[in-house]
């Protein structure tokens, strides 16, 4: 059955789990999805937080959109633990310009099994922008 809600002007984006196991692949998959036609790849999480604002890439500017984020699981399991802390142990072997303290922190909170994993991390931006609503598959 067709869906007649109000979601007709959303428009859809599908990030397919399947396609990467790394937050580089990650970062590689959502490129190739949000900014398909222009030659700027994402490449940090801040650089993903500011696409996610629109204008630059597959929708505008507060564009009503829908993330589809199919293999969730797996996202979930692939940028967990094991990814996340080598993710911060990377930014501390690299210094500056890395605030090494607030790193170690988050390090620590993640060892403590406090902290966000990647995933949880990506998830939490995605969120922040109300003009996009995200359905795990």
């Amino acid at each position: 059955m067709l869906n007649t809600s109000n979601n007709n002007t959303r428009k859809m984006i599908v990030i397919h789990g399947g396609h990467f196991s790394s937050l580089a692949g990650f970062y590689e998959e959502i490129s190739n999805v949000l900014m398909k036609d222009t030659d700027w790849k994402v490449g940090t999480l801040d650089g993903f937080d500011d696409i996610l604002y629109g204008g630059f890439g597959v929708f505008e500017n507060n564009e009503e959109i829908e993330i589809i984020w199919k293999e969730s699981q797996k996202s979930k399991e692939n940028l967990g633990f094991n990814e996340t802390r080598e993710f911060y142990e990377n930014k501390l072997r690299q210094g500056k310009p890395f605030n090494i303290e607030v790193i170690q922190q988050k390090l620590d909170n993640l060892m403590e099994g406090k902290g966000q994993t990647l995933f949880d991390i990506l998830i939490e931006i995605i969120q922040s922008h109300i003009n996009i609503t995200l359905t795990l598959h």
